[in-house]
């Protein structure tokens, strides 16, 4: 029984380990493959798009460079100055959508999670409903509004939206479920009020709720494309994520040194905040 139970064991490890490694071999190419020559890419990849008359289309999936080069990171980050703007482009946009959602996000879900009055859980149900529409749904009121508002081609056109979406609302009202209301009733008897409770409490408690949702904001916006082509006509105001989409084939040397570049602020904030990002994605009953 035991043997058997070790072999099932064994045969589980093998198996979500073959997965984890098809999962990562993309990534793993990605970065292999920025760090060689020019030629050597066109060795490899040069015949995409192409059909050979002998052996038709030819690509030599190469795991490891023959010798390491930095010469695509130079291309990217010394001679190509768009690559730089359209990062600042991102960093521009995404960092006042997650700053401003969590503030509203976490003042609503607090009135959702805590505060009692007349049709709370029914105002929820309707505020949850824009969760369920599809996002082509809600662009053409978006653009419209934006539109008569003189928005068109600014950044703010896109920002607005993302800082009152649904999204976190939800996670942090089901987080803030969990924290007892034995906490909120013994600050009152101290004296504290509303704001008091919200910002030494319920802030404090719903740290994991907050690194989570700071993730996954952050992944959703930083890989936004739809948006900055239709509010954005203006290509230098354009974030680093419309860039990429644009290289074509033949410079795969570059898509493949600014793919690495443009993924490393997403692994080194997951790999950050993965604790707090666990427990906050559990508790507030999210599924991945």
């Amino acid at each position: 029984m035991i043997q058997t139970d070790t072999a099932r064991k064994a045969l589980a490890t093998f198996f979500l380990a073959g997965i984890a490694l098809l999962l990562l071999a993309p990534i793993i190419l990605t970065v292999t493959n920025s760090l060689m020559t020019e030629q050597e890419i066109s060795t490899n990849y040069g015949a995409i798009g192409q059909i050979g008359s002998d052996s038709g289309l030819f690509v030599n999936l190469k795991l490891l460079p023959d010798w390491v080069s930095w010469e695509q990171y130079a291309k990217v980050l010394v001679d190509t100055p768009q690559f730089l703007l359209m990062f600042w482009n991102s960093v521009l946009l995404v960092v006042p959508i997650i700053a401003g959602q969590v503030a509203v996000a976490s003042l609503a879900a607090y009135a959702f999670a805590k505060l009692k009055f007349r049709g709370r859980d029914k105002l929820f149900l309707v505020y949850l409903m824009t969760m369920l529409m599809p996002f082509q749904v809600t662009l053409v009121p978006n653009y419209i509004i934006a539109d008569r508002l003189g928005l068109m081609n600014s950044q703010a056109a896109i920002i607005l939206p993302g800082i009152f979406a649904a999204f976190g609302v939800f996670l942090l009202r089901q987080f803030m479920l969990h924290i007892p209301y034995t906490y909120m009733e013994a600050a009152k008897i101290d004296g504290a009020g509303q704001l008091r409770i919200f910002f030494t409490i319920v802030m404090p408690l719903v740290k994991p709720a907050l690194a989570a949702l700071v993730v996954l904001l952050f992944a959703d916006n930083w890989n936004m494309v739809e948006q900055p082509l239709i509010f954005l006509q203006d290509a230098f105001k354009q974030p680093l994520s419309v860039y990429l989409s644009r290289i074509n084939g033949e410079a795969l040397g570059v898509a493949f040194a600014a793919s690495v570049l443009y993924m490393t602020p997403m692994v080194l904030l997951f790999l950050y905040a993965e604790p707090h990002f666990i427990e906050g994605v559990q508790l507030s009953g999210v599924k991945g």
